[in-house]
């Protein structure tokens, strides 16, 4: 069985606290606000520190030298629930007054640097205006992704109505914050074969999962396996940035994984789980027992079924060296995608400078139209096809013929023929859970894993995060969906985690997603299955429009009445999601609406959109309706 780290010799276990920030104080706070000293389980026991005995704390910031004070504006230049960036000499911060109260933070989002000033802010957090992270404006948390960082925190003082900030020099430089971990000095005495948390996948799920333990406090083994020969690294961007080599997309580093005791296996893959033995067994015969187990083996491309679908330059993309290998092949020569898929679309976008030919095979009649609708579908195809990319609607593939071992042609079942150098498939995917067939773990017909709203699945030790599970989603009233997006595998891995830890905590997030197209994004949250229409707002012909995806409300305008008109039914249908193109940070907005518990109706589209363009954030206040 391969391995990132060597296996460990059995040892006593020690147990040690990383700091990365001066944050004792808040550290030391129970949730009911009273100060109790840190509590964390080694080998299973709960250990409370006391003052005396606790680790050292190696802070980086604490040097004077590394500090910087400055005035950065006067009290009355902010208003309640208004966000500034303001400049300290060697760097920027976002300063922030909600409830009378200033704060300050980094202001720039760990994830891909947005501006946070640009964001939402609503109930004590602020909303990346991207791709939705959201963090805590008090600790500067992240409590909801993606992204694995929290931003660093700045000390806010008044004097003589001047507001001025002290901040570290070195956190106003990295603009991210790791929150505090506990880890182990040493592994406990146990065999390699023994692990307290087995983690089964590397995707974010897995990653944020042996994250989240280890800043809960959990100081036991945590092993991470993967049939990869990587460790975790963003998959989103094997479509998005196909030249990225491995090493240059990796969430974190070997040293990282070392430092907080995480073991990642590699080239590690599981073929049978026992749930009554807590045994699971890899593909080299080897052995190993666990506590509580975590399943986040993400999804496996579909295949075409046609002659030539095994030739060699035809292409699920899975891997980097996959992703890489399309790009040589396309380079200069002729590239065919099928499916109008996000990865296919997506992988077509990229190969429109590099390659001589694009050309897309689709089945339906126009790309994304169950997901974003048949306007916006047509809006995204028209800059598709002005980008000298060549659709085949309403077509399947019948064979991919070869030449000298290698294809030269896509034949279509429409009976056109395509001149192919390389051939990507994106047809969609498939939950990889083949091998809990016997497990005792529930599977329903579509190979997907049914959980609770934490993560649990039928088998109480065992969880399950990321694409290959469904979950009640609790602002579509608790409606069971599977949802494939990287912010959601990182939340289901958090809670997961959590629950682990029988902290009994449900999940509750919005589903939140982007892609990008010939450097323009696609925002989208929500969930719009099943949607009944779409109200589009601004110009889409342009590709300056949000899209706002509505279905018939539960409830009747007037509910004691027996009689309600359809112009009634149809102002008081819901929004369930939103999408949008150069509309920042409307879909966020949106985002932090539904997870307030607050419903926008379909009558009140406009007025919300013209509500967003003048900054006005009343309505991601008060009860939901």
């Amino acid at each position: 069985m391969g391995g990132c780290f060597s296996k460990p010799k059995p040892v006593e276990v020690k147990v040690e606290v990383v700091l990365p920030e001066k944050e004792r104080e808040k550290e030391e706070m129970s949730p009911n606000g009273k100060a109790s000293p840190l509590a964390y389980k080694a080998n299973g026991t709960t250990r409370h520190y006391h003052h005396e005995e606790r680790p050292i704390n190696l802070n980086p910031y604490t040097n004077p030298k590394d500090m910087v004070e400055a005035s950065v504006c006067h009290v009355k230049d902010l208003e309640n629930g208004q966000m500034r960036e303001v400049d300290l000499g060697c760097g920027k911060a976002l300063l922030i007054k909600q409830n009378g109260e200033y704060y300050a933070m980094g202001h720039k989002c760990p994830h891909y640097g947005a501006p946070l000033v640009k964001g939402v802010l609503s109930r004590g957090r602020v909303r990346c205006p991207w791709h939705g992270a959201c963090f805590n404006i008090v600790t500067g948390d992240i409590e909801d992704f993606p992204g694995l960082d929290g931003l660093p925190k700045f000390q806010v003082k008044i004097e003589k109505e001047r507001v001025y900030i002290r901040a570290s020099k070195q956190a106003l430089q990295s603009q991210r914050r790791t929150k505090v971990m506990a880890k182990c000095i040493a592994l406990s005495n146990y065999s390699t074969a023994i692990t307290n948390m087995l983690i089964i996948g590397a995707g974010p799920a897995g990653l944020v999962c042996a994250e989240t333990l280890r800043q809960e406090g959990f100081s036991d083994r945590i092993v991470i396996c993967t049939s990869e020969k990587y460790l975790p690294y963003d998959r989103s961007k094997l479509s998005k940035s196909m030249d990225s080599q491995a090493e240059q997309i990796l969430l974190r580093s070997k040293e990282f994984f070392h430092t907080y005791d995480i073991e990642v296996l590699t080239e590690s893959q599981v073929v049978n789980v026992d749930t009554k033995s807590k045994m699971v067994v890899f593909k080299d015969g080897f052995r190993m027992e666990y506590n509580k187990l975590l399943i986040a083996t993400g999804s496996t491309p579909k295949t075409l079924t046609c002659k030539g679908k095994e030739l060699d330059n035809v292409f699920t993309i899975r891997t980097p060296e996959d992703a890489n290998r399309v790009v040589k092949l396309a380079t200069s020569r002729n590239a065919v995608i099928v499916g109008a898929s996000f990865l296919g679309m997506e992988v077509a976008a990229y190969l429109c400078e590099k390659a001589h030919s694009v050309s897309v095979v689709e089945l339906e009649n126009i790309p994304f139209k169950k997901f974003f609708g048949e306007k916006v579908g047509l809006a995204i195809m028209k800059l598709f096809e002005s980008n000298r990319v060549k659709f085949y609607m309403q077509t399947e593939v019948s064979e991919l013929r070869e030449q000298e071992g290698k294809l030269k042609e896509v034949v279509l079942k429409s009976g056109k023929v395509l001149r192919a150098d390389v051939c990507v498939i994106g047809i969609g995917a498939s939950p990889t859970t083949g091998f809990l067939k016997q497990s005792g773990v529930t599977i329903d017909s579509k190979g997907y894993i049914p959980v609770n709203k934490m993560m649990q699945t039928n088998v109480p030790s065992v969880f399950a995060a990321g694409d290959v599970v469904t979950f009640p989603l609790t602002f579509r009233n608790n409606k069971k969906v599977n949802v494939p997006h990287w912010q959601m595998a990182h939340m289901q891995g958090r809670i997961a985690a959590l629950n682990m830890l029988a902290q009994g905590t449900e999940i509750n997030t919005i589903p939140y997603l982007w892609t990008a197209m010939f450097g323009k994004s696609i925002r989208y949250a929500g969930n719009g299955e099943g949607f009944d229409d779409v109200i589009i707002q601004g110009d889409i012909e342009e590709l300056k429009f949000v899209a706002f995806y509505t279905r018939r409300a539960v409830r009747s305008l007037y509910p004691n009445s027996k009689m309600t008109s359809l112009v009634d039914q149809w102002r008081n249908d819901e929004v369930i999601a939103v999408a949008s193109m150069n509309y920042d940070p409307i879909v966020s907005k949106v985002a932090e609406v539904m997870a307030s518990g607050k419903a926008i109706r379909k009558r009140d589209v406009e007025m919300f959109v013209r509500h967003c363009k003048t900054g006005d954030i009343s309505w991601l206040t008060g009860k939901g309706s």
